[in-house]
């Protein structure tokens, strides 16, 4: 019998997961990465970058409409939406659901990574790399936000972990910029890893990020690849009414956009919010006078 080969995750020291590895359909070494596209059977196809778990075809949709249907449907007049990173083609699959939503500007590093996942993930993006409405952008996500004129109702940042090149997209550089290209009202979202293995992440965010909006908080959803834990999203806005809606609000925004999910609904969408207590209490500490200085001192 022939011996099977296993994908090892790294991400967290002293614990991790694996993947078998069915059948190798690209990989790439680079002095800077090692990426690594491969099928498994339980979890589809998958991307992995040095050592990490970035996206599988199974549970995808769970990161994805969390990501985006809870901003567009809280802020509930979206025209314009800025995605940073995303080359797979998932976030912007959801984003081009919202018919009202009139421009979608895509920042991703690498023009190859998009051309890679339109051959080996098309059903992340399902031709929405094709929509009239998309700008996209070949930069580096922290260059376009610092020279951006241009003002956005919502901003989804689908970051990797704050390490290597993704690191820059969670430091209060990055978030300041952010801010200033957001709309009145408008909300910033971004993924902040999982809350159980990753907490000092969100003291972090919310360190850097409470100085320059109203509300700094956090969301959650489950998405099984994503071990250890919920998968956190950061959550920054001077609208502190897009957090408050009925639920009978939210059903209209959601019946009258006319997407369909496969994970988010709006009970799921308000529930999402409610937060476990020990990241509570890890928040409150954040922003301590103690955190507060660290959290500067780390920026």
């Amino acid at each position: 019998m022939e011996k099977q080969t296993l994908y090892y995750e790294t991400l967290h020291q002293g614990y991790g997961q694996y993947f078998a590895m069915d059948r190798v359909l690209f990989e790439q070494k680079t002095a800077q990465w090692h990426l690594t596209i491969f099928d498994n059977a339980r979890f589809g196809r998958v991307m992995a970058l040095d050592g990490v778990i970035q996206t599988t075809e199974r549970d995808e949709f769970i990161y994805h409409e969390m990501l985006t249907h809870v901003p567009v449907l809280a802020h509930g007049a979206v025209k314009s939406v800025l995605i940073i990173g995303g080359g797979d083609g998932g976030m912007l699959r959801e984003v081009v659901k919202h018919r009202q939503i009139e421009r979608i500007v895509m920042v991703e590093i690498d023009a190859a990574v998009v051309e890679m996942c339109k051959t080996w993930l098309p059903n992340h993006s399902q031709g929405a790399f094709d929509d009239p409405r998309l700008e996209l952008v070949i930069d580096d996500g922290m260059a376009f936000v610092d020279h951006c004129q241009e003002r956005f109702d919502v901003i989804i940042s689908d970051c990797t972990d704050p390490v290597g090149p993704g690191e820059v997209l969670f430091t209060s550089a990055f978030y300041a910029g952010c801010k200033r290209c957001l709309n009145d009202g408008g909300i910033f979202v971004a993924q902040n890893g999982v809350g159980f293995m990753q907490e000092d992440e969100l003291q972090n965010t919310l360190r850097r990020m409470s100085s320059y909006v109203k509300e700094c908080t956090f969301y959650q959803a489950a998405v099984p690849t994503y071990i250890g834990g919920n998968m956190a999203f950061a959550w920054a806005t001077d609208n502190l009414a897009a957090r408050q809606l009925r639920l009978s609000e939210l059903n209209d925004r959601y019946v009258a956009s006319g997407i369909n999910t496969r994970y988010y609904t709006p009970k799921v969408h308000l529930a999402s919010f409610a937060l476990p207590a020990f990241i509570e209490t890890a928040l409150s500490a954040a922003l301590s006078v103690s955190g507060i200085e660290e959290g500067a001192q780390d920026a």
